[in-house]
């Protein structure tokens, strides 16, 4: 993560953020996250979350987009797993810049998340 992000980047976190800024698809990446990696075929997370097809498709499509949940073709299912990359990206894009001007916090103290 550069330390200074540029425009664009600030402009694609803002839409990451913004993919994730309703319920339905905060408890689809839960969902995903807890799944991982094996993920989920998508009439388990219907099936998991009382979401009609469509709904579900709708959010799963803008969650995708936004690289924050990758699919693959299984026969004639779908499954869907969380990008924890595109997650770790995110995270880091908010931690770069934790606590280096007032020093309230240790940055050492952060919880980091690796591989």
């Amino acid at each position: 993560m550069p330390r200074n992000p540029t425009s664009e980047q600030i402009a694609r976190y803002a839409e990451m953020f913004a993919a994730m800024g309703t319920d339905s698809r905060l408890r689809i990446v839960r969902l995903l996250l807890s799944a991982h990696p094996g993920g989920m075929v998508a009439g388990e997370i219907q099936a998991e979350l009382g979401m009609s097809a469509s709904n579900l498709s709708h959010h799963l499509d803008k969650l995708r987009n936004e690289g924050l949940v990758a699919v693959s073709r299984e026969g004639t299912f779908l499954r869907y797993t969380a990008n924890t990359a595109g997650l770790r990206e995110l995270l880091n894009f908010l931690y770069a810049e934790c606590c280096t001007r007032n020093k309230a916090i240790d940055p050492a103290n952060i919880v980091h998340i690796s591989k």
